[in-house]
């Protein structure tokens, strides 16, 4: 792990960061670099040699909490008041798609999108594990009991998925990347890490861009108090590459040093993370040239957005992020998340926008960069809300029913998938399951759900999304 510390700083584009920018750690769990990648080259059989992949890559957008799917792409206009809310539908550029009033942008690229109202396989439970996994059973976690139905080692994310059949996609860019906040309080929310190895195993762990407290080197006489913006940061990792050069401190290490070095030094992912190196146009595409003082110190994670889309080109597989309104936190401790147990509509009417405005930007750009049938993009939260309003003009946990969005990838789009009843309280026509999705997303990058298997920790095989398959509506 590479790290760079100081105190919290503003850069001249204006975005803010964190106290701690990390750059080239793939570990989860204490391991070196050199480690990992002897792991990983121990580990690294049966990697597709597909010539028919299309796809390159997958950005996942978290909405931690549990999204409300009736005020958002499944309003219900005809309900009572207290189902129905107080946004009206919209029309979309897709005939006969309505969306919620508060996504105006979304609405006007909806023929670029799949909108899945019709999403099951969850729980009543606080915890993106199936998000980012595909699976319901998960070992017990912090306010998360035990479901049973896990292999030894817990179910790996999709992003190690990635890592373990594909391999790195470019040489010294991690396959999965991680953007999501690891404070404790946001790791609280999202129970588990975006992109977890389970039973494959460190080597596949998602590298962590705001990971602390793990083994690093440290960039000597560098910290984010002597730089004034990201070309500073830069300049560090170009000066530690000269020294390596320099000194010959290759010398007489195997090959897996040879590796880690080669994943530290590289410039690739440093200049990912480099915004400034976006023109003026990009930036304001996704909001980072505005204002905004109705949010906390001013800030949002737009950028996130635009670091995903830098980090898919740079070369990773799969880029994870968690959005909602700045800070991510608990919400009963005065930060943000999607868990609107009250005052839901305000709290809509400050998340929704933001969301609009970064994933259209997300999917505007990577299809006006020729990207977009190469990348997939996945929206979705663990469940979603109660179709009844409460008594704090907010809505409950709901596990029977929520909503996605998928775009991209070169799936079919324009459509939406599955209904639910009435009110909105279960599916009426075609469920769709989390693991039908994954099945989709994988199928897209060449691999086969129905033969494709690896081996857990008791040496039992599994296959990626049990006796799921890719949903025909997406994939022809």
């Amino acid at each position: 792990m590479l790290t760079i510390s100081g105190s919290e700083s503003r850069f001249c584009d204006g975005l803010s960061r964190r106290n701690c920018l990390q750059i080239g750690g793939l570990a989860l769990g204490g391991l070196a670099l050199p480690e990992i990648l002897r792991a990983e080259a121990t580990n690294a059989v049966g990697r597709s040699s597909s010539s028919t992949r299309t796809a390159k890559g997958i950005i996942m957008v978290l909405l931690p909490g549990g999204p409300t799917h009736l005020d958002t792409v499944d309003l219900k206009p005809d309900a009572p008041a207290e189902i129905r809310g107080e946004f009206r539908p919209i029309a979309t550029k897709q005939p006969g798609v309505e969306i919620c009033e508060l996504l105006p942008k979304l609405a006007g690229i909806a023929d670029k999108l799949t909108i899945i109202r019709s999403l099951v396989g969850f729980r009543d439970d606080h915890n993106t594990h199936w998000c980012s996994t595909g699976w319901e059973s998960h070992p017990a976690m912090e306010s998360s009991p035990i479901i049973a139905g896990y292999p030894p080692g817990d179910w790996p994310s999709m992003g190690s998925i990635l890592s373990k059949q594909l391999g790195p996609r470019v040489t010294g860019v991690p396959p999965a990347v991680d953007l999501t906040p690891i404070a404790p309080d946001a790791r609280f929310i999202l129970r588990t890490p975006p992109t977890q190895p389970g039973y494959l195993g460190s080597a596949h762990a998602g590298f962590e861009v705001e990971a602390v407290d793990r083994r690093n080197i440290q960039l000597n006489g560098t910290t984010l108090n002597r730089v004034s913006d990201r070309r500073a940061l830069l300049n560090s990792f170009d000066r530690f590459r000269r020294e390596v050069d320099q000194v010959g401190s290759t010398d007489g290490i195997d090959e897996f040093h040879r590796q880690a070095f080669e994943v530290l030094t590289s410039p690739r992912l440093a200049e990912a993370l480099d915004l400034s190196r976006e023109d003026a146009a990009t930036r304001g595409r996704y909001g980072l040239n505005r204002a905004y003082p109705n949010e906390r110190d001013g800030k949002t994670f737009l950028d996130q957005f635009l670091l995903a889309r830098r980090a898919i080109e740079a070369g990773a597989r799969c880029v994870t992020l968690a959005f909602c309104r700045y800070p991510f936190g608990r919400m009963l401790k005065g930060d943000y998340n999607w868990d609107w147990h009250k005052d839901i509509f305000n709290e809509a009417r400050g998340a929704l926008p933001l969301l609009d405005l970064g994933l259209s930007a997300l999917i505007e750009d990577l299809d006006a960069r020729g990207m977009l049938d190469d990348v997939a993009v996945v929206v979705w939260g663990e469940f979603g809300r109660t179709p009844k309003i409460n008594q704090n003009a907010g809505r409950d946990h709901w596990p029977r029913v929520c909503s996605a969005l998928v775009a991209g990838g070169g799936m079919r789009h324009g459509q939406v998938l599955g209904s639910t009843t009435r009110w909105g309280e279960e599916p009426l026509t075609r469920p769709v399951h989390f693991r039908d999705v994954f099945a989709s997303l994988y199928q897209r990058l060449g691999i086969d759900v129905a033969t494709t298997q690896f081996t857990d920790r008791a040496g039992r095989p599994q296959y990626l999304v049990g006796d799921h398959r890719p949903l025909p509506e997406l994939i022809g």
